[in-house]
């Protein structure tokens, strides 16, 4: 008897699966509508993020409208898009990005109509690096494409020309108001423009507070999405006179590991509590020290001094930034860390503390002016 063969199914297969229903607008938006936004919370859709939709066969292409260029989430954003649209049939999906950065106070400010958002950089004591993280934050906030202004409103300690390589002297505009200097795309107003080289600033607290109004009030600043504003140390008149004279977005405070600048920088935060700026992040300067040639990190300072600091006090830590040889070179000729063409360890902390600021301004112009959701 021969071997009983096997029995084999007889299953049709197609070679060709059917084929997806064309792409509609109403299908893409409802695919859209499910994915969130990380930070501000509601869907792309239903924020009105969703610009300049084209579908083209299996192809779709749209912009997002973000709060801020300098947005920490692009990418998670961009994994979420693709994930949602996906199932429905698209096989190319092109994203643009756009940025509308809002202002995160109700109150426009009488005297600087066209600025959206003041963040002002502080710290309890001198030499922690404050300068350092204002420019840096400035540069890269204009390096992602938003309008920044860089004020130094340490009148008696002026170093942002040296450190942004801001040079020459501003001159009066057609409306009589001073023009700012441009470097890194950041427009620049301090004191040490109007001075001869070595010459101090000797002034009283009423003198130093009506130099802030002036730079306030007279130099033509126009549409910025930011003014970052680099505040002397401590807790004075200077800080007084900013946080009367304009609605300040927020306050990134900074300092060093060890004990003795968490002690100063307490007293800082205490301060822009008691006049109700609200607290953007803080940030840990100096944090270690990458050696080049072995890569064995010191901690010169101590550390996670400043992170403590941060839990213990309900603050959001923005990042820290090592010690390194390059922010200290590229300040001594002008060329911040961020804007450098072989950049150090602390460039991409420094990257990564600017757009973890400009998130935290998108909460909170989202928190005070929320955007109308369609049904």
């Amino acid at each position: 008897m021969e071997p009983r063969k096997p029995w084999r199914a007889a299953i049709a297969v197609s070679r060709n699966p059917p084929a997806m229903p064309d792409l509609t607008e109403d299908a893409v938006l409802k695919a859209l509508s499910t994915v969130q936004e990380p930070e501000l919370g509601g869907d792309l859709v239903s924020r009105k993020m969703i610009k300049d939709l084209v579908i083209d066969g299996a192809r779709v292409s749209f912009t997002i409208e973000l709060t801020t260029p300098a947005c920490p989430l692009k990418d998670e954003i961009q994994a979420r898009v693709e994930a949602a649209l996906r199932p429905i049939g698209t096989e190319q999906i092109d994203v643009a990005w756009g940025a509308t950065v809002r202002r995160s106070s109700q109150t426009t400010p009488q005297m600087l109509p066209g600025v959206k958002n003041i963040v002002a950089v502080a710290s309890g004591k001198g030499g922690v690096g404050k300068t350092t993280i204002s420019v840096n934050l400035a540069v890269a906030l204009a390096q992602a494409g938003a309008s920044v202004g860089l004020l130094d409103a340490d009148i008696t300690g002026p170093n942002i020309p040296m450190m942004i390589g801001a040079e020459g002297q501003p001159v009066a505009s057609p409306d009589g108001k001073i023009t700012p200097i441009e470097a890194y795309g950041v427009k620049v107003m301090s004191i040490q423009f109007f001075l001869p080289e070595g010459q101090p600033v000797v002034w009283r607290g009423p003198l130093v507070g009506g130099a802030i109004q002036q730079f306030l009030r007279d130099v033509e600043w126009g549409d910025l999405d930011y003014l970052v504003v680099d505040l002397p140390p401590g807790t004075s008149d200077a800080q007084l006179t900013l946080a009367q004279s304009v609605p300040l977005t927020g306050a990134v405070l900074v300092t060093t590991p060890q004990q003795v600048a968490l002690a100063d920088v307490a007293k800082a935060l205490a301060m822009f509590k008691r006049v109700s700026v609200p607290i953007l992040g803080l940030v840990e300067n100096m944090s270690g020290f990458v050696c080049a040639h072995c890569g064995e990190v010191t901690d010169v300072f101590g550390r996670g001094g400043g992170e403590r600091f941060a839990a213990e006090n309900g603050v959001d830590f923005l990042g820290a930034v090592p010690l390194d040889v390059t922010v200290r070179q590229g300040a001594d000729v002008g060329v911040p860390a961020v804007a450098q063409s072989q950049p150090g360890p602390a460039a991409a902390a420094l990257a990564h503390i600017a757009r973890a600021v400009a998130g935290k301004v998108s909460v909170q112009a989202a928190r005070t002016q929320p955007v109308l959701t369609v049904s």
